[in-house]
């Protein structure tokens, strides 16, 4: 198993057709202990029970920086370290430039970018002292294009500033022995949109990518699984994009 006696930590991670808890999902399979965390304490309470005794279950908003670190600490304490965190919270919205709200972007630009500095903050002290770790964060084909079926300007902003920060992180951290890239996915088969695709989008969709279909949340768990294995141990400062081809560059 490629994860064995490694801990976890996946934000993000209580819907249940979403990324996060599928990758939890494979990290489980492949031995890791995962703590889940997510704003939705019923949701990321079931969510460990389904997992399995041994995967915990926190109740932490990312743009809150005390309490990530708060988590993080909890998480070393109770596990014995941290070898790998999967930034995955994100929340997205489509509403024109002339049109988002102050609050609108803060909060977009808060939870898809700052949440992501703020967990890398939380969990770096405990990855430095034990010299090893990795750290992967879900950012998206908007911040590639431009923008995406639904993510905005605001949303196309952040998910490329997550490029940005995870090669930061990657170059800072190599020394460390602490590795950092990013995921950027397409068009993916979950409630990210809260029911806002529907199946004549998701068609329309599958027909203009080249391998014929979009993206479910374990082809995201996969890419994960690879950058926070030692699969990818000379891998550092990359961003690997799951899309099925619909962008090449």
């Amino acid at each position: 198993m490629l994860l064995e006696s490694r801990t976890a930590i996946i934000t993000g991670a209580a819907a249940e057709r979403g990324i996060g808890l599928a990758t939890a999902r494979l990290f489980a399979e492949h031995g890791a202990r995962t703590a889940l965390l997510d704003v939705d304490g019923d949701g990321i309470d079931a969510a460990a029970r389904e997992l399995g005794p041994q995967h915990r279950a926190y109740v932490c908003d990312v743009t809150d920086a005390a309490r990530c670190a708060a988590v993080a600490d909890e998480v070393q304490e109770e596990f014995g370290g941290i070898d790998i965190l999967i930034n995955n919270a994100g929340v997205v919205f489509s509403t024109p430039i002339m049109d988002i709200a102050a609050e609108e972007y803060d909060a977009v630009m808060n939870i898809n970018l700052r949440g992501n500095f703020h967990m890398a903050r939380a969990v770096i002290p405990h990855m430095r002292k034990q010299g090893s770790g990795a750290i992967v964060c879900v950012s998206s084909i908007a911040g590639r294009v431009g923008g995406g079926v639904f993510g905005t300007t605001h949303y196309a902003a952040a998910k490329s500033g997550i490029f940005g920060l995870a090669k930061g992180l990657a170059r800072e951290l190599a020394p460390d022995g602490i590795r950092a890239n990013a995921v950027a996915p397409g068009p993916i088969d979950n409630d990210f949109t809260h029911g806002k695709m529907t199946d004549e989008m998701k068609a329309e969709l599958a027909r203009k990518v080249p391998l014929g279909r979009i993206g479910q949340p374990r082809d995201i768990a996969n890419a994960c699984l690879f950058l926070a294995s030692d699969l990818s141990s000379h891998v550092t400062g990359v961003v690997l994009d799951v899309n099925g081809g619909l962008f090449i560059h």
